[in-house]
């Protein structure tokens, strides 16, 4: 009895590992059948990227399914918005009303929006660079929207552009050619004409700017033209107007060409090139109208005094005015009570300077007498020559127009012509002014010291505790510190006639010298650039990086690899230099974006080849190192 009482025991145990075992194994197929669906899901997720999903009426569009839902769509409305936009908020209760408005045509039009933060590849395709930024698209042809951000302005234009015949208008911009383009420069008043390459990514965005600015003057009366010359095609058009860099913008005035200096985008495109086409010179028909320039301005006053517009000299005063309109103020009257102010007669020009710039070591006015036979450069040039106090005031707003004339020598302290600091300002300058009459070939100027903090800075004077801080910007970028102590005339003219005599040493900013400089790309800082760039029996390509730029990293392969070519080129060098831990001792060397690469041949140092718009690739710099090296050993054949 025991032992049947023990087989059924084993029995039931055997019986219950069979059942838990055929139920485990059932779990691990039912797993497996589940993975396998999660999986096969996966997969569906995966070939299913091209889903367009829909949010409040408004198809969301991404970089994986854009393209697969543009196919066969005649028109399209796309937002590019930013997720922590505050405008793209706003607009959003709008934009839902827009696309069920627009569902409701006849065909429906789709209504879509793209996250441009993380659709990056759309946002780059499509030049976003606001937001929220609206598109249509015709056929897959871009066509921006930059009217109100209204329903019925929107919807309207949509419709518009939807039509079976609409066809998009004819661009504003010109296009110019070896064909049309001396006959339209020639003969308009004013055009400007933007030089590019279809390859130029700053060409590419300043393109749909250029062509609204282009639509709104063509619409001013009388229009403005603006037009654009492929330079890459035009060799001799670029050829002839210097162009070296791209986008070139120039304004023609009856063929004479000037440079634009002018904003890049829509808004100051406009408002630049309508001032352009005005006069250069207002008229004043009121002595207090020009006493009141006097008292209070801060720059000279130019006056031309003239008979009438007939006047031949007048002709010859406007035509000077027009090259420098942006660099000085002018001014022209017909009137005899004007003319008895300044002491002028017609065809008589008078520069005066205003009240607080005054002294008894300079006349308050000068004055040319122009005639028919005198040439628009003489008139220019007594603008330029007198246009400068003894002792002016040198700003942020006029150094680049009053102070780029070398030797420049600046007194820094706090300079302030309100009403309760002119006493001071006026205390240091008159002790300026004792040293300046003395040296006509330099020129002099006082600076506000918080304007010049940076310059101060790199003079080694921005702690020297001293109240009133001298320093001199010479010839070639070098410039020179006076050892700080109590200011006054004497010693400030101790200082000059040192730099006169070249008894002091230039200020430069540098890294230390590199102990070991034998690398393939050799290392130039602030004390060896005079050595190694302006080395007479070498050509030198020399690139002015920064350690944080993204271009620079990214030609940092290639540069070295350039290098290694040319390793064994005794006379040329292939080198960088940090620009901002190292003074560019050289004004010729201008570095204004990074990285900055000029070629330096040995009989030319002074005027340095840029390196612009080629690939900066092995080749490319080969190819340029090839066309202007003066030193070059290897046939082109080996390179």
């Amino acid at each position: 009895m025991r032992k049947l009482a023990l087989l059924l025991v084993v029995l039931l145990g055997v019986a219950h590992f069979v059942t838990v075992s055929r139920c485990e194994d059932e779990a691990a197929e039912e797993k497996v059948e589940t993975d396998e669906e999660v999986d096969s899901d996966d997969e569906d997720d995966d070939d299913d990227d091209t889903e367009v999903k829909e949010e409040n009426g408004v198809l969301v569009l991404t970089d994986g399914n854009f393209d697969t839902f543009m196919e066969g769509k005649d028109t399209v409305l796309i937002e590019f918005y930013a997720p922590w936009c505050g405008h793209c908020k706003q607009f959003a209760p709008e934009y839902e009303k827009i696309a069920q408005a627009l569902k409701e045509n006849d065909p429906p039009i789709p209504v879509a929006k793209v996250d441009a933060t993380e659709a990056s590849s759309l946002g780059s395709r499509f030049e976003v660079s606001g937001y929220p930024t609206i598109k249509i698209l015709k056929k897959g042809e871009p066509i921006d929207y930059d009217g109100e951000r209204t329903q019925e302005a929107i919807v309207a234009r949509v419709k518009e552009v939807s039509q079976p015949d609409w066809k998009p208008p004819p661009e504003a911009t010109l296009v110019l050619t070896k064909d049309n383009f001396d006959e339209t420069v020639n003969n308009a008043d004013i055009i400007l004409v933007e030089f590019y390459a279809p390859w130029c990514g700053h060409c590419k965005r300043l393109a749909p700017e250029y062509e609204k600015a282009a639509k709104e003057l063509s619409q001013r009366s009388p229009p403005i033209p603006l037009a654009k010359v492929d330079a890459t095609v035009e060799n001799d058009i670029a050829s002839r107007f210097e162009v070296t860099g791209y986008p070139t913008l120039k304004i023609f005035r009856r063929g004479k060409v000037f440079d634009y200096n002018g904003p890049r985008e829509k808004y100051g495109i406009v408002e630049h090139m309508s001032e352009q086409a005005g006069p250069p010179s207002k008229q004043v028909q009121a002595p207090k109208q020009v006493q009141e320039l006097i008292k209070d301005g801060d720059d000279a006053v130019i006056v031309g005094v003239f008979s009438g517009e007939d006047d031949a000299a007048y002709e010859i005063f406007i035509e000077a005015c027009n090259t420098l309109r942006e660099d000085f103020t002018f001014r022209h009257t017909f009137s005899s009570d004007v003319a008895n102010l300044l002491n002028a007669s017609p065809g008589q020009v008078v520069i005066v300077q205003p009240e607080r710039f005054r002294s008894k070591f300079e006349p308050s006015s000068r004055t040319i007498t122009v005639k028919d036979s005198t040439a628009v450069s003489e008139v220019q040039d007594f603008f330029k020559k007198h246009v400068v106090p003894l002792v002016g005031h040198r700003k942020p707003s006029n150094d680049a127009k009053r102070y780029t004339k070398r030797p420049l020598v600046v007194v820094y302290y706090g300079v302030d012509f309100s009403f309760d600091y002119r006493k001071a300002t006026q205390f240091w300058r008159s002790k300026v002014l004792a040293v300046a009459k003395d040296f006509p070939e330099y020129t002099f100027a006082i600076a506000d010291e918080e304007d010049y903090a940076e310059e101060l800075k790199g003079l080694g004077l921005s702690e020297s505790g001293e109240e009133v801080n001298v320093g001199i910007q010479a010839e070639g970028g070098k410039k020179y510190a006076m050892e700080p102590e109590e200011f006054d005339s004497e010693v400030l003219r101790d200082f000059v006639l040192a730099f006169k005599k070249g008894k002091l040493k230039p200020i430069i900013k540098s890294q230390p010298v590199p102990k070991n400089n034998k690398g393939p790309v050799k290392v130039v800082v602030g004390k060896t650039f005079e050595d190694i760039v302006m080395d007479t029996k070498k050509d030198v390509l020399i690139e002015f990086y920064a350690p944080w730029c993204g271009h620079c990293k990214k030609l940092e392969p290639d540069y070295v690899a350039l290098g290694k070519k040319y390793k064994g080129e005794k006379n040329l060098v292939i080198a960088k230099m940090d620009a901002t831990a190292n003074d560019v001792p050289n004004d010729s060397y201008k570095v204004e974006g990074f990285p900055t690469i000029y070629f330096a041949t040995s009989n030319s140092k002074q005027s340095p080849i840029k390196f612009e718009g080629g690939d900066r690739t092995v080749d490319g710099f080969s190819k340029f190192i090839e066309k202007h090296a003066t030193k070059l050993s290897q046939k082109k054949d080996e390179l």
